[in-house]
């Protein structure tokens, strides 16, 4: 005998709010995904040259300077090499910069989506 769908027990609990807020969650995540797109090949590339120029232009500008300093003014100390350090500290807090924003809103978005 097959029981009647429409009848339930007095003792159990509706299963449908929660499998429609189950369903809601991920229709929306969905139309969430086609409508940003995933990250392309290119949005990666373009992401990794930023992190490196964001380290090459401060190292570069650094070495640069130096070279001219030490050209106009020598002396015992090479200002090449420490302002090429300093670039490169420079360049490195840059990327670490610009690291931690995309990671922030990887999980600001992440959070948003389990919201």
């Amino acid at each position: 005998m097959s029981q009647d769908p429409k009848r339930q027990s007095p003792d159990s609990r509706p299963a449908e709010p929660t499998l429609a807020r189950q369903v809601g969650v991920k229709a929306a995540r969905k139309l969430k995904a086609r409508r940003n797109g995933t990250p392309k090949v290119w949005f990666g590339l373009g992401m990794m040259g930023l992190i490196g120029w964001s380290v090459v232009v401060p190292t570069l500008l650094g070495a640069g300077l130096g070279l001219w300093l030490d050209q106009r003014y020598p002396g015992g100390r090479s200002l090449t090499l420490a302002l090429l350090m300093a670039g490169l500290t420079v360049g490195c807090l840059n990327a670490w910069y610009w690291v931690s924003q995309e990671d922030r809103a990887m999980h600001q978005e992440q959070e948003d989506d389990d919201a």
